[in-house]
């Protein structure tokens, strides 16, 4: 005799509904006035370009990608043995590992001077 009434149910159904579209309109709204703002501060010349450090990124998002990645492999490995659920822990390692072996190639270029730090080449090969 647990049965719900209409009216729950479709209340339970418009929830999910209503949060997706009012989450659409905000994000919306975000991004107009953010453009607005980004115009107007060009045609005020008081834009300055945000600087991305990819080196930084790159190196915080492996580690954490890596760690998360150890955590759900370990648990999920215990948890379900060898199974399709694995790849949950398994894909975020890989990605960490991926970002991770990306910033110790990018710093050993820059190092070592095969690179400069804009990504020209600075070493010209014979050929």
């Amino acid at each position: 005799m647990n049965e719900t009434s209409t009216t729950a149910q479709v209340i339970i159904a418009i929830i999910p509904i209503v949060g997706i579209f009012m989450g659409s309109i905000v994000i919306f709204f975000y991004l107009l006035w953010n453009h607005r703002r980004r115009t107007l501060l060009i045609k005020a010349g008081q834009y300055k370009k945000p600087e991305f450090n990819l080196y930084s990124f790159s190196l915080l998002s492996g580690l954490l990608l890596s760690t998360v990645g150890v955590a759900l492999t370990v648990l999920l490995s215990i948890v379900e043995g060898a199974s399709y659920g694995l790849l949950g822990g398994i894909i975020p390692l890989a990605m960490g590992c991926g970002l991770l072996a990306y910033y110790v190639i990018k710093r050993y270029e820059t190092a070592t001077g095969l690179r400069s730090s804009d990504g020209s080449r600075s070493v010209k090969h014979d050929g």
